[in-house]
């Protein structure tokens, strides 16, 4: 293993709520890095299917889905998507192969499925339409457990997007067996548009969708509506679970069985953990429900949206009906965009048990933190960044593009180098583990 050598995390005071009262961690863990695997032009995430053969599987927003086993990189991909994602743009894309989730019942079925941004669908004209981001089914080769068929798509849900960006793209079951779905309020002139989808319901973008895979509707559709989705029976789109969102690039859910200390009656539910990417004045974290109204373009965060002027929050809105975040700092100290994570329930890591874990893109300068709850179980979280130890000859994180688990609840993070699109080979997978003093 490589020597290490600690630097110096960025002192960054992060402002709650916009209230003016700054919080400041008191006591700052730390974690260091474990090189896994590299090599990846853009690694956007990473699922374990928790199968029991301790296999990783890294999407590269590329359009390829790589294969960690036995702690190396398989030489041939999992899956390989590129003839089908959108002509990426090498500086910066939103869009590309962004989600990859596993059958609960993988083991057995060996069904998978991905969210892809694709070329428009031809009977749409590209004067108003960006491209078509596809939910797909696929399924492991008979002949090869470690690759997936490609020719066994099968195409769930077809979601045609008039821009380029605010794509989210991010897919996971959750502990109901359904298919949830983070669509971003794409919109074709976000300076004169920003928000056009989020609130009208009727709309699957800038949503959490919800769906069931496992059965086919009369109408043809390759998936049912859970009977207790908030619109089955009206008022929206029927799968749409909750809205409000602008970019929830990431989320996770987290449930009783997994914590490791005692829960109250109200702590029993699954949590389901959001990150929103705001627009120019704040990140977000929040607690999602079912029907759930979460604010975007009424509020970015818990300050009151300015269409007229983004840098400039209007001194008071209407919130009526809209639900707060857990977690809300500024665009401040190279903090630009939220990167979700999930609650450790790992070993190797105590001092981080029961945190929520998350992260910033930081312009392409990376941050990771932790968060818990307040005391008195209202408010906002408490938020501490988390210094981190780094290989040797390495100045930081670099690009933060995601953070993944493993069955065992260990957590990695994935990066490329700053300042590029998603082109080249500068992308890594790390473990976080404990530094070399602890």
């Amino acid at each position: 293993m490589k020597a290490f050598k600690i630097i110096t995390s960025l002192t960054i005071v992060l402002l709650v709520g916009f209230s003016g009262c700054n919080l400041k961690g008191i006591t700052s863990p730390g974690v260091a890095l474990e090189l896994v695997a590299e090599g990846f032009a853009s690694p956007v995430a990473l699922i374990d299917p928790e199968d029991g053969n301790h296999r990783l599987f890294v999407v590269d927003q590329t359009g390829l889905i790589w294969l960690i086993s036995d702690g190396r990189r398989l030489e041939n991909p999992f899956l390989d998507l590129r003839a089908r994602v959108v002509t990426l743009n090498s500086l910066y894309d939103e869009r590309g192969l962004l989600g990859l989730a596993f059958h609960p019942n993988f083991a057995m079925n060996g069904l998978f499925y991905v969210s892809y941004s694709a070329p428009l669908r031809e009977e749409l004209s590209p004067n108003e339409w960006d491209h078509t981001t596809y939910i797909s089914e696929f399924v492991v080769s008979e002949n090869d457990p470690d690759r997936g068929d490609p020719d066994s798509e099968r195409v769930l849900l077809a979601i045609d997007k008039p821009g380029y960006n605010y794509e989210a793209g991010h897919i996971a079951f959750g502990p109901d067996g359904y298919l949830y779905i983070a669509t971003g309020d794409s919109v074709h002139t976000p300076a004169t548009e920003a928000g056009q989808f989020a609130q009208d319901t009727f709309s699957l973008l800038g949503k959490i969708l919800r769906i069931d895979i496992n059965g086919m509707a009369d109408s043809g559709q390759n998936y049912l509506i859970p009977a207790d989705n908030p619109f089955a029976a009206g008022g929206g789109r029927a799968e749409v679970f909750a809205y409000g969102f602008r970019n929830p690039y990431r989320f996770s859910f987290d449930t009783a069985q997994d914590r490791s200390f005692d829960v109250s009656d109200e702590d029993q539910n699954p949590r389901l953990f959001v990150a929103d990417v705001g627009q120019a004045q704040a990140e977000e974290v929040s607690l999602v429900v079912a029907g759930g109204n979460y604010g975007w373009p009424i509020r970015e965060g818990t300050t009151c949206f300015n269409f007229q002027d983004w840098s400039k929050p209007l001194v008071s809105c209407s919130v009526n009906g809209l639900i707060d975040p857990i977690i809300t700092y500024a665009h401040e100290n190279e903090l630009s965009a939220v990167i979700g994570g999930t609650v450790y329930h790992g070993e190797t890591l105590p001092s981080l048990n029961g945190g929520y874990m998350f992260g910033d893109w930081g312009i392409g300068r990376g941050h990771l933190f932790i968060a818990h709850p307040p005391a008195l179980r209202a408010g906002l979280w408490q938020i501490t960044e988390i210094q981190v130890e780094f290989p040797d000859g390495q100045a930081g994180i670099g690009q933060l593009l995601g953070i993944g688990r493993d069955e065992s609840g260990e957590l990695y993070l994935l990066t490329k180098a700053p300042g590029i699109g998603p082109i080249g080979d500068s992308g890594r997978v790390y473990k976080l583990v404990p530094r070399q003093n602890e």
